[in-house]
């Protein structure tokens, strides 16, 4: 049986301090797949304000979702309509995205990939979430089982996911997420301290942005017309399954320090930690300008705020937020 969020959040910071330094190897991957996402629109929720945990949506917790992101993977299913989108490096210096959804949940999403160490630490902002993803390695499995989310991997919940033979293994698995919680929560499950609202003062023009990660990058194009940045992946233009193209409202390159693992895979790659909790330093894009911030995070618990220099919040614009987790 499920704790109750009580008796899990009271454990919740000697389990993230296990999972940043306890002994495990890297996750194993077994997901992959497509299928149609229902029509809309890049969520607007106004998000948390504060940089502390609050109380989850009126429906639940968010949905969190580790998303497939080589070559053959994509095009990707639903990724259009997250909330938010973190991109985080993974083995070989490839990409991986963790997909939050909260404010609408599309039919289907995926290809759905496993879970990393550093997942404990990033997802410890939101109140008890829901974490779908392929598997792990089975050393990692009872820190996710025991960290202060609810994970929702295939052999818990068979109906929820699917393969699809449009694609070869392991980049076919795909998920309902409907199966696996009803409802979107509502943004105020969005408990990631991000400020939204005008634009600071300065700024500046901007009309392409590219992070490198070692076998990977993206690039975000400023579109006059949409008032969104267009994403490219690798040097090709992010569309969905069903055609629409991924655009969000604000991107945040977030320094970060990335660190070796002690743990491997079976070919000897190590993976990548990307430390979420800390402070550092940080690019906002918006409105086709970008700004320069600190970011701070002091525990897992909590939300990142961006400031200027002065230590005011930077606004982001109103609509999907990807961040990416670039090495410092």
């Amino acid at each position: 049986m499920r704790r109750t969020a009580r008796t899990r959040h009271g454990v919740a910071a000697v389990l993230l301090t296990v999972a940043i330094t306890g002994s495990l190897l890297t996750a194993c991957d077994s997901g992959g797949g497509k299928g149609g996402s229902a029509e809309s629109e890049p969520p607007q929720g106004q998000h948390q304000q504060g940089g502390g945990r609050t109380p989850a949506g009126p429906e639940g917790p968010v949905l969190a979702v580790k998303i497939d992101n080589v070559s053959a993977a994509r095009p990707q299913t639903g990724l259009d309509q997250a909330d938010l989108v973190y991109a985080e490096q993974v083995e070989g210096g490839l990409s991986r995205l963790m997909a939050v959804f909260a404010t609408k949940l599309p039919a289907v999403i995926g290809p759905v990939r496993s879970a990393r160490e550093s997942d404990l630490e990033l997802l410890g902002q939101f109140h008890d979430p829901t974490l779908a993803f392929s598997g792990a390695q089975h050393k990692l499995l009872p820190l996710i089982d025991k960290a202060p989310l609810n994970p929702e991997p295939p052999d818990k919940n068979s109906s929820a996911y699917f393969r699809d033979n449009g694609k070869a293994a392991p980049h076919n698995l795909y998920l309902r997420p409907q199966k696996l919680m009803g409802t979107a929560p509502g943004a105020a499950a969005l408990t990631t301290g991000f400020h939204f609202g005008a634009a600071p003062s300065g700024g500046t023009p901007v009309t392409s942005r590219t992070v490198r990660f070692p076998s990977a990058r993206f690039t975000f194009t400023w579109s006059e017309q949409l008032h969104r940045w267009l994403v490219a992946m690798d040097g090709t233009p992010t569309v969905t399954a069903d055609g629409k193209q991924v655009a969000p409202a604000t991107v945040v390159v977030q320094y970060v320090r990335v660190r070796e693992s002690q743990f491997h895979d079976v070919l000897g790659n190590y993976s990548p930690y990307s430390q979420t909790v800390g402070s550092g330093k940080a690019q906002v894009l918006r409105d086709g300008r970008v700004f320069d911030a600190d970011w701070k995070r002091p525990s897992a618990p909590e939300g990142t705020r961006f400031t200027t220099a002065d230590g005011k919040p930077v606004n982001f614009a109103q609509g999907q937020v990807w961040v990416v987790l670039a090495a410092e």
